[in-house]
């Protein structure tokens, strides 16, 4: 993706170098993959990982230790402050073409773990939005994880792709979406609130599916590739199949491969907001 020359964001909090030292809140094994499933790219989920993540901590020994970044480091940090910037240009203009004002977001840029307005997060919850707060939290060390456990192809657009799947949630949050379809959760049943879930998500995709195209100026080839071999990666298909060897359909709260893919591919095709209603087409 080209993105060298843009303009950096102002809302863009860089916190990675600076972990807690001792033992480690979550680190891996089935905990660990446990958060990882619950929370993949649906960070308001978060909250309900609180009263695990703080018995974990209790006890344990904390302190605050920091290093230097790597020459890479900075660079990835570099390009996803330029991708939030494009972020906010564009949802700005979508907004202000549509009669609204669009509210920025912040975006957190951490290393192992993290607290937010949704409760504490390591960097087994993968990347996610705190509507609390209206801020994006990533650990960059998750797309490693993401390629080599998951099988996805990795690459700087698919950093793209999740970042922007996020900012989607933030979307959601200012109009007044997420907020309803919580509401409607609480009145149904575990299944049916599934289904909700799974439709918030794949409007999320479809939201960074739109950011894409109106972007196709920084594109570069194999870039949509890696935003859907990205996609493809966080089905709940696909990760029911490689954690436990079978599928349950009525335990999805993100939606298939299939799924994911289709509403980021909507977006980019259609570039129209109004085509984005996953609840319609999916709740039938």
């Amino acid at each position: 993706m080209k993105w060298k020359g843009y303009r950096k964001s102002d809302n863009v909090e860089d916190r990675r170098g600076m972990s807690t030292g001792g033992k480690t809140l979550v680190g891996g094994g089935i905990l660990g993959i446990i958060i990882l499933l619950v929370n993949l790219f649906g960070g308001e989920n978060a909250q309900q990982l609180t009263p695990i993540l703080e018995q974990i901590q209790q006890g344990q020994p904390q302190q605050t230790e920091q290093r230097e970044l790597t020459a890479e480091e900075i660079e990835i940090g570099d390009f996803v402050n330029a991708n939030f910037a494009i972020m906010e240009d564009t949802w700005g203009k979508i907004f202000e073409e549509n009669g609204m004002t669009y509210e920025k977001p912040k975006m957190v840029l951490f290393t192992d773990q993290v607290q937010t307005a949704c409760g504490g997060a390591t960097s087994a919850s993968g990347p996610f939005y705190c509507p609390g707060d209206k801020k994006v939290y990533m650990d960059m060390a998750f797309f490693e994880e993401l390629r080599t456990r998951f099988g996805a192809k990795g690459g700087d657009f698919a950093i793209a792709y999740v970042m922007a799947h996020e900012v989607g949630h933030h979307v959601q949050t200012l109009l007044g979406t997420s907020a309803k379809v919580r509401q409607l959760q609480s009145n149904r049943s575990e299944t049916e609130a599934n289904k909700l879930s799974v439709c918030l998500e794949l409007q999320a995709d479809f939201y960074a599916g739109l950011w894409a195209y109106h972007n196709k100026q920084f594109l570069e080839e194999g870039d949509i590739e890696e935003a859907l071999s990205a996609a493809n990666a966080v089905g709940d298909d696909a990760i029911q199949t490689k954690m436990q060897g079978q599928v349950n359909q009525e335990s999805f709260t993100h939606g298939s491969s299939e799924q994911r893919m289709k509403w980021f591919m909507r977006g980019y095709k259609t570039g129209d907001i109004r085509q984005g209603d996953t609840f319609a087409e999916e709740m039938r």
